[in-house]
């Protein structure tokens, strides 16, 4: 799905589905104009509705979708795990979250025919999820098989004042049509677990469904029971109507739902206007409410709803999200117009309504917007979920932690079956707080779930001050998860009494029961540290707690000691040869998979391959060591070790998990590889918008949502705590012009403001806060600002002068005039995988700018001594015809912003321009892109003996301009390019990252931040 596209003209995504939704001019609403039946249960997903309690998908009310769905939070049911050789302590049952009835139907009747619109022609579709106000709209218009034509509009909201209800706004205009019409408002029963086939991201709970216990309908309200079969968990539906146009005709219900008809008799031009409002109660597991009670709640919903009426309770749901979009804060100035703000504008609005409101349940992977992993709860809310919360809205990150302490108790129980003496093992998937998968390998042994919720624990903590939640709850999730550690841990006498941790499973399910997995043991380290850390302070500040914990726990001082030692003697495993993290202790003694010869339709792996054959190879489902880097504390590891860590993890990640690329970008940003981090950033922003893993349909992906905000604050806007203060690193990536985000920091309302110059810090609501800015402290007051020149500022270093004339400016052209080096990195990775070569982002990294025959050389690395030189030409014309191909469809459009305009005004102020390029296929581009034009002269390694960095090519622009060197200012945006214009004895002005071009006499972020008046003091221009 692309939003910045109109959906009706949009070209089809991977997999041939057409894209339906584009943003607005208020950049806070989506919206999709193209009437997609077949594409029914990914729309649905899209645009579904939640409070944290309720979730509706965003079916049509007037056409019947077996996708469409409705479901609770709160409502599971549980089935027995059937295993041929079950051992102690594997999970006895599984929980899956079922749909409930669905009331969203409204259909249409001409007599006693159906007018479904997907049985008709649709004239005209519009439907629209408004981000600022929480509230679902469309526009339908369509013609029956019979030539009847109407116009529906439809309004819906979930309100979160009002937990399980649901609101809708319902009209029927006849277009061309005179006769009487039916409407049919339903409560669906009769609905059930779907089916995916053998997808394991789905789930295996297919056919549960809840039992009807009682249905009813009469002219005022109609309403439905329904009942788990072993959870024991009761559910109440009740509807009733405001209705302008028609009349109540009759009512009936079955064991499939209840019904309520109302007739009018319509003409051109005539509508009938429905207000449908629906509440849905329901009962804890093992509660014994009669249905009778379960009604009267819902009944009592629906009183205090319909006093207020749709248009109170639509602005009150307005004005909950005008607050959190306050708050929020957030938007990104791309100078391409790509739609990055509003994308991510779409996944948070996920992420705020799929959160748990009332401490009873957690936020689902799919959150509550579909039945995929059978609305399991995993660490990833924890991870990637909750964090978000605790800057955006920490009132809201609380009730899923006051959930984990509700369960704390079944986390104790999985211990013991797991043979552990004392301590809480939180499970990998869950509802209700017990273990819900049958796979042990890539499930309970991931015992880095304790690490994350401590982690969690801790965030909260520090982003609200929140000392009674910590007393009443957070300690004893602390001191319960961190027992665990040294139950399964030990003090190895082999590794010099380093604590190690065996038999586990990291975040990477493709390596499974390894001994010491980095991130295991480096978050087991910072939960050890924390949990200690906090025992003793609140020994000091609450000694009356502290007492009572260790009465209650049957803890003592000498416990917390040992924690204390098993943390800094933590083994973490180091690769002394390559110089990185060792993903555990013998990941990196296996074969690597061979990625690039694994063709798409292979893709997943998890999908095609054993998981024995994955676990015996080097590859990674996602990132696992390196995700350590970004949640732990970095400041003490050498940045070198993480950058090359960096780039040997990724050379080997499938990123077949969407928790993946989140961390990735994360990382790149604090590598200061902006435009790898952006490309990162956007795979991870648009996961479920374009539908990037095909399962959309299930439901959103809630961690992928809360990634793609990660990747903004914490890796462009190098957000980190540290012992409690927010620390910010910020960078602009390639082609924006500037992003904003809001915190919510310690009763603290806090504005960051980035643009291609400076970083700016506004304090707009609390008490004074410090802050660090690349290292420098400083404290905001209220109402003020503080601004903080970027790192990487694109003003120009005043040690080195930038010359006052020139007469003539020349332009590299590959990311500085078009994106074309990622297709020639494209082209390099497919020859080097059919090669069997390694390839990783380093060594693209060291082809920009160098020429074809040397671009081979790179890539053979040791080997290029054992190529003839024939066969080298032919592999580089192999690699020149996957390229060449690839830029068949290159045109204007491609241009890199602020390209054309560049040029425009160069050749207005009467310079000279080049075009210099390592590109054979240079003169072919400029002409693709129609700007040959605005060149004097193009030079291309076909005229030139010797690659970048030597600076023949820009010598021989030069003299072929009739300019002397001094006299140039040479664009570049790779190093070597640089180089060879400071080589050339030209002014040089670098394109991206000035921690990266720092011999570059300025840098800019891209050519749309291009002012020829603040590089060329050209007297015939100065005069004009």
């Amino acid at each position: 799905m692309s939003l910045h596209k109109s959906a009706a003209h949009a070209p089809a995504e991977a997999g041939g589905d057409p894209s339906p939704a584009r943003p607005a001019t208020d950049a806070l609403r989506i919206v999709q104009t193209q009437w997609l039946p077949a594409r029914a249960a990914r729309d649905e997903t899209l645009f579904a509705l939640a409070d944290g309690a309720l979730g509706v998908r965003g079916g049509c009310e007037e056409s019947a979708s077996a996708t469409q769905g409705t479901f609770i939070a709160g409502v599971w049911e549980r089935s027995a795990i059937h295993y041929h050789e079950r051992h102690h302590g594997f999970a006895r049952t599984t929980d899956t979250r079922v749909p409930v009835a669905d009331a969203t139907a409204i259909r249409i009747f001409l007599g006693d025919a159906p007018a479904d619109p997907a049985c008709g022609e649709v004239l005209a579709f519009e439907r629209t999820l408004d981000l600022r106000t929480g509230m679902l709209s469309r526009r339908l218009a369509f013609r029956t098989a019979d030539g009847a034509t109407f116009e529906v509009k439809a309004q819906r909201i979930v309100p979160f004042a009002h937990p399980g209800l649901l609101c809708i706004r319902w009209t029927l205009r006849s277009l061309a049509y005179a006769g009487p019409v039916t409407l049919e408002s339903a409560i669906v029963g009769d609905v059930a677990a779907a089916a995916q086939g053998d997808d394991p991201r789905f789930g295996t709970g297919a056919g549960l469904a809840l039992r009807i216990t009682d249905a009813f309908a009469d002219a005022h309200e109609a309403r439905l029971a329904q009942r788990t079969r072993a959870s024991a968990v009761g559910v109440a539906c009740v509807q009733r109507h405001r209705i302008e146009g028609a009349v109540f005709a009759e009512a009936d219900a079955d064991a499939g739902g209840a019904r309520q008809r109302h007739v009018a008799q319509l003409a051109p031009g005539a509508e009938v206007t429905i207000e449908k409002y629906v509440a849905y109660a329901w009962s804890r597991p093992g509660g014994d409410e009669p249905d009778a009670a379960l009604y009267k709640f819902a009944q009592s919903k629906l009183d205090a709803a319909m006093a207020r009426g749709f248009d109170e309770l639509a602005r009150a749901q307005a004005s909950e999200f005008a607050e959190f979009w306050d708050d929020a804060g957030i938007a990104i100035d791309s100078a391409a117009g790509n739609g990055d703000g509003e994308a991510l504008a779409f996944n948070l609005f996920h992420l705020f309504q799929s959160a748990n409101r009332d401490g009873t349940g957690g936020i689902a992977a799919k959150g509550l917007t579909g039945e995929g992993y059978e609305g399991h709860v995993f660490w990833d809310s924890e991870t990637f979920v909750l964090p978000v919360l605790a800057f955006t809205a920490p009132q809201w990150m609380k009730p899923s932690l006051v959930w984990r302490y509700h369960t704390l108790e079944r986390a104790r129980i999985h211990a013991r079956e797991m043979g552990h003496a004392q301590g809480a093992l939180y499970p990998w998937r869950t509802i209700s707080g017990d273990e819900c998968s049958a796979h042990y390998p890539s499930g309970s042994a991931q015992y880095h779930i304790n690490a994350a919720i401590a982690y969690a624990v801790r965030l909260y903590v520090e982003a609200t001050d929140d000392a009674a939640f910590l007393a009443a709850m957070g300690a004893e999730i602390l001191v319960e998860t961190a027992r665990i550690w040294l139950e399964i841990g030990f003090f190895n006498p082999r590794r010099g009494d380093r604590f190690c941790i065996c038999a586990v499973t990291g975040p990477d399910e493709y390596t499974a029961l390894v001994d010491n997995n980095y991130y295991t043991n480096r978050m087991a380290q910072e939960h050890l540290r924390y949990a200690a850390s906090t025992l003793r302070a609140l020994a000091t500040r609450s000694p009356d707690v502290y007492s009572g914990l260790l009465a209650r726990l049957a803890l003592d001082e000498s416990e917390i000691a040992a924690w204390s030692r098993a943390a800094e003697a933590m083994y973490l495993p180091f690769d002394e040869k390559l110089g990185i993290v060792a993903q555990d202790d013998t990941f990196l003694d296996k074969p690597k998979w061979d990625i690039a010869g694994t063709p798409p339709e292979e893709l997943p792996l998890l999908m095609h391959n054993h998981p024995l054959t994955l676990y015996r190879h080097q590859v990674c489902k996602q990132a696992d060591a390196l995700l350590a880097f970004v949640l732990a504390d970095d400041s003490r590891i050498d940045p070198a070790v993480i950058e090359r860590s960096f780039d040997y993890y990724e050379a080997i990640t499938m990123h077949d998990s969407t928790l993946s690329p989140s961390t990735f970008g994360i990382l790149a940003a604090r590598l200061g590889r902006g435009a790898r981090a952006q490309e990162y950033f956007r795979e991870n922003l648009r996961i479920d918008l374009d539908d990037l893993h095909h399962n959309t349909s299930h439901g959103a992906h809630m961690a992928a949502m809360g990634g793609s905000w990660l990747g903004l604050a914490w890796g462009f806007g190098g957000l980190r705590v540290r012992d409690g203060v927010p620390h910010f690193d910020p960078m602009l990536p390639p082609g924006w012009c500037g992003y904003r985000f809001g915190l919510v920091w310690r009763g603290r309302k806090l504005r960051i403001a980035v643009d291609a110059h400076c970083a700016s810090y506004e304090l707009r609501e609390g008490a004074p806060l410090e802050i660090v800015h690349h290292g420098e402290r400083t404290t905001l007051v209220p109402g003020g600002a503080r601004t903080f020149a970027l790192r990487a500022s694109p003003v120009p270093d005043p040690r080195i002068p930038i010359p006052g004339s020139f007469k003539a400016v020349i332009f590299d052209l590959d990311g500085v005039l078009a994106d074309t080096a990622h297709l020639h990195h494209a082209a390099w990775k497919r020859l080097a995988g059919e090669l069997g070569l390694p390839w990783n982002d380093a060594i693209g990294e060291k082809l920009k700018g160098v020429d074809r025959m040397a671009s081979l050389d790179i890539v053979l690395g040791d080997a290029a001594t054992k190529y003839a030189d024939a066969r080298k030409r032919e592999l580089a014309d192999r690699k020149n015809g996957y390229y060449r191909k690839a830029i068949e469809a290159f045109s204007a459009n491609d241009l890199l912003p602020g390209a054309r305009a560049a040029l425009e005004a160069a050749r207005a102020a009467g310079l000279k321009t080049a075009l210099a390029s390592a590109s054979r296929s240079a003169r072919e581009l400029a002409e693709r892109l129609g700007i040959a034009g605005l060149f004097d002269h193009i030079v291309d390694s076909a005229t030139i003996a010797r690659a970048k960095p030597d600076p023949e090519i820009f010598l021989r622009a030069a003299q072929a301009l009739g300019v002397a060197p001094r006299d140039c200012l040479g664009i570049e945006d790779a190093q070597a390019g640089v180089a060879a214009i400071k080589a050339a004895g030209m002014a040089a002005l670098g394109i991206g990252d000035a921690r990266v071009l720092h011999e570059a006499d300025a840098v800019l972020p891209d050519l749309a931040h291009f002012d020829l008046r603040k590089f060329v003091v050209n007297k015939s221009v100065e005069k004009n």
